[in-house]
């Protein structure tokens, strides 16, 4: 055998330079293993095809279709001309374009009642859905006899063709045929999964399983493989997590129990309500962690609201307790101040160690961040360094080499996702031993993708409000169908201003960029125009941006209101200013872009307008809604949308209108945007790993698979009798991903 093992091998050697090349760049596939991996897409059948109906705009597509007519029309006075192919499948019909010069070839090809696979970008020219240009491989059934024709496509897949995820530069049919080239290596595959397991389940071997899902016979072929392959990467993936964890519990920390009668004491006693039943299940989870003798690392999820800082903060002050520090990490300065502003007011003069007025059990609770001036800040590091300081919270510039701790006893992360992983290992770096690890997010993670992405920490949730949160009632205002919705929307706002509250407006973008002078020009279709039309409208129009929107509603609708604006690029100063005026109720409508998303609480505000609903994602809707009705009186969320009644981006406001639950809304959010984007860009480790795993539908393997990989990991930590399992390994945490989950 060669030196190099068959799937190891770079493409270069197997399909020569250029085609790796490109196979690098544009789809990174660098060895035979990855192209291998490199699953088809979707299989289309000789007798059927695939509906161009469904196609997805702006994607790179592959679609087998029929000729249906083909044209030569002329422009420019009879100077240019262009060729005009309909093709159909039966779910609809699909144009082609050709132009100039490169008309002759398809001219000749392209004959009515030819069938050909076609590949490119789907775009919409006059309200119709096109290709241009598209590259095409006949499958020449009209020029053959039907044996031929038959081995002609059969070459391909039998009667089943695979549709592989491909580019501009590289099309479906080339990438079938690299596949075709490295295909006997397969055979070489290790096989990641233990023996037992596999036969025990009834799972095809390794090899086999390559084979079918490239070159099907029969869709059970497909179903045999999916199955595998899906059990390979659930499993590949637990596998890592499960070494993470016990790797982790091997680790020793100093174990932080409070005093009988300390800060913590004293704090639940001068609370103004109990805490809800949640909570106190919650706090025992942590405190049970905190006691350990190797380093807690748990996940808490909570909905907007349901009190994770009020857990959180018991946890810090307990750690203070037992003689450590605690510090808090917030993913902006807004939400480090606020955070800090808040816990301070909830300690009172528990928070005011070592100054006069300070209670007998107190501590000092500072403030870190980037844009502080030099003496508050060498004050800061001062007291984190003599310990004099229990609780730190701050940005990320906690974690630059100049800051020390006494002695760190517990990180909290708040708002996990918007840290890279590095960071927060920077961070747990500064203890003397490792710290203890509390991480929080407001997004309801469905259950699958917490075992997933966050599979190396244990999960305490959240899910009741806290008595005196109010309901939120949320409407969707179609202002495309029926524009004084949208009037009365702003009426709705004055009422609640003059009712003594406040209100938001978000927007998706700040204004003022370059891409207005580029988008400017979307208008709305004519009268005429279709149901489609005016969702492509709504589509290519600019997002609706703060400045513009503000200035609107200061002069029109909300004329005589304080109105201010809020976004991510204004001074921070300035950001703190306008939300102190907010907070302090010196400001009646505060349009902002989402850097309100998270952690604002302005307890006077009830209501919000979201525009361009349609732009925001499921979860990021609820994370903003979240941010009214968090005082005695109820909140009112109307989500504006200029899409068609019957469009998706519809059905997805109507969903979030519908219910209150995060948990939901997460499962509806990740069904309809795949996982992608929810295992999210910091974790991209794990995404470029999940080919054939849906997250949500694959629920069941996911949560077996974990308990398969603990068994295995428990009984043979190093993986020492499963080379194929430590290979498969090797190739999940290259090292990118190797630090994702080191520091997860």
């Amino acid at each position: 055998m060669n030196s190099v093992p068959a799937l190891e091998e770079p493409l270069k050697k197997a399909l020569g330079p250029a085609t790796a090349k490109v196979m690098a760049e544009h789809l990174d596939l660098h060895t035979v293993g990855d192209l291998l991996h490199h699953y088809p897409r979707r299989y289309a059948e000789r007798g059927e095809l695939t509906r161009l109906a469904d196609l997805p705009l702006d994607e790179h597509v592959t679609v087998v279709a029929q000729v249906a007519s083909a044209r030569i029309l002329k422009f420019n006075g009879g100077t240019g001309q262009r060729l005009e192919v309909t093709i159909t499948d039966g779910s609809g019909q699909l144009q082609l374009v050709f132009f100039g010069r490169g008309i002759h070839k398809p001219h000749k090809d392209l004959l009515p009642g030819t069938r050909a696979m076609f590949a490119g970008k789907a775009s919409v020219f006059n309200r119709k859905m096109q290709l241009a240009h598209p590259a095409y491989e006949l499958l020449r059934a009209d020029a053959l006899d039907a044996g031929e024709a038959d081995e002609a496509i059969g070459s391909w897949a039998g009667a089943l063709i695979p549709l592989y995820p491909s580019t501009a530069k590289l099309e479906s049919w080339k990438i079938a045929k690299a596949v075709d080239m490295v295909l006997p290596s397969a055979q070489e595959a290790l096989d990641p999964l233990p023996d037992s397991l596999r036969e025990g389940r009834g799972l095809v071997p390794l090899p086999e399983a390559l084979l079918k899902v490239h070159r099907p016979h029969t869709k059970a072929d497909i179903a045999d493989a999916r199955a595998r392959l899906k059990w390979d990467e659930a499993f590949v993936l637990q596998v890592a997590l499960a070494r993470r964890r016990f790797a982790d519990a091997q680790l020793p920390a100093v174990a932080r129990v409070p005093r009988p009668d300390g800060l913590l004491t004293a704090f639940d006693a001068k609370l103004p309500f109990t805490l809800t039943d949640g909570q106190q299940k919650v706090s025992k989870e942590i405190f049970d962690g905190l006691a350990t003798e190797h380093p807690m690392h748990r996940l808490l999820q909570g909905e907007v609201g349901s009190g994770k800082t009020m857990v959180a903060l018991r946890a810090m002050l307990a750690v203070v307790d037992a003689g450590g520090q605690a510090a808090m990490l917030a993913p902006t300065e807004v939400l480090a101040q606020q955070h800090h502003r808040s816990i301070t007011e909830m300690m009172g003069e528990l928070a005011e160690g070592g100054m006069l007025g300070g209670a007998e059990h107190s501590t000092k609770v500072v403030l870190l961040t980037g844009s502080m001036g030099v003496a508050a800040r060498r004050q800061a590091l001062l007291d984190l360094v003599t310990g004099d300081a229990g609780i730190v919270i701050g940005t990320h510039a906690l974690i630059e080499d100049k800051v020390q701790f006494h002695d760190l006893g517990l990180v909290v992360v708040d708002e996990q996702h918007r840290f890279g992983v590095e960071q927060r290992d920077a961070l747990r770096g500064k203890g003397k031993q490792p710290p203890h690890l509390l991480v929080m997010t407001a997004t309801p993670i469905p259950r699958t993708v917490a075992m997933t992405v966050f599979g190396d920490l244990e999960t305490s949730v959240l899910d009741q409000l806290p008595a005196g949160r109010s309901p939120i009632a949320t409407h969707v205002v179609p202002a495309a169908d029926k524009p004084h919705f949208l009037a009365r929307a702003w009426e709705r706002v004055r009422e609640e201003v003059e009712n003594g509250h406040q209100a938001y407006v978000v927007c998706p973008r700040i204004g003022d960029e370059e891409e207005q002078s580029k988008n400017g020009k979307g208008g709305k279709g004519g009268k005429g125009a279709k149901k489609e039309s005016a969702e492509d409208a709504a589509e290519k129009r600019p997002p609706l941006a703060v400045l513009d929107v503000a200035e609107e509603l200061a002069h029109g609708a909300l004329r005589g209101l304080k109105v201010e604006v809020l976004h991510g690029r204004m001074q921070p100063d300035d950001k703190d200013a306008v939300m102190r005026r907010f907070a302090a109720g010196e400001t009646d409508v505060l349009v902002a872009t989402t850097v309100i998303e998270v952690g604002v609480n302005v307890p006077n505000a009830t209501a919000m307008v979201i525009m361009d609903a349609d732009r925001f994602g499921v979860s990021q809707l609820h994370q903003l809604r979240g941010r009214v009705g968090r005082g005695s009186a109820a909140g009112l969320c109307l989500l504006v949308s200029e899409m068609p009644e019957a469009s998706p981006a519809r059905a997805r406001l109507g969903a979030v209108a519908a219910t209150l639950d995060g948990f939901e809304l997460s499962r509806i959010d990740l069904e309809q945007r795949r996982e992608g984007d929810v295992l999210g860009q910091a974790q991209s480790g794990v995404r470029s790993s999940l080919r054939m795993l849906a997250v949500i539908e694959d629920e069941e393997i996911i949560a077996e698979a974990r308990q398969e990989a603990t068994a295995v990991v428990a009984a043979d930590p190093d993986l020492e009798h499963l080379p194929g399992l430590r290979t498969a390994l090797d190739a999940l945490l290259d090292e990118e991903r190797e630090q994702y989950l080191d520091k997860g």
